[in-house]
């Protein structure tokens, strides 16, 4: 999907007030979350390079809990989005 902010996907398809934001820079494939319901975050957060995410995800303990960036950020739709918008 693509509005005036760029190429998205819906990360929690069951809230699509979620957008995960995704752009090409350089040779990396950086991601930004935008949320209706928390208007700051955009502004908070800039653009995070994939290697960054992986980083955090290696630190994340599944039997804590809490948020697993595995399960946001996904490599596989931001390559087809940044590849399909690049046909435009």
């Amino acid at each position: 999907m693509k509005d005036d902010k760029g190429l998205y996907y819906l990360p929690y398809p069951q809230n699509p007030r979620i957008h995960m934001y995704v752009r090409k820079t350089g040779p990396d494939i950086c991601f930004r979350l935008w949320s209706a319901d928390d208007t700051t975050l955009w502004e908070q957060h800039g653009w995070v390079p994939f290697a960054a995410i992986q980083a955090a995800a290696a630190l994340y303990d599944r039997k804590s809990g809490g948020f697993d960036p595995r399960s946001v950020y996904d490599m596989a739709v931001a390559r087809a989005l940044v590849s399909e918008g690049s046909a435009d």
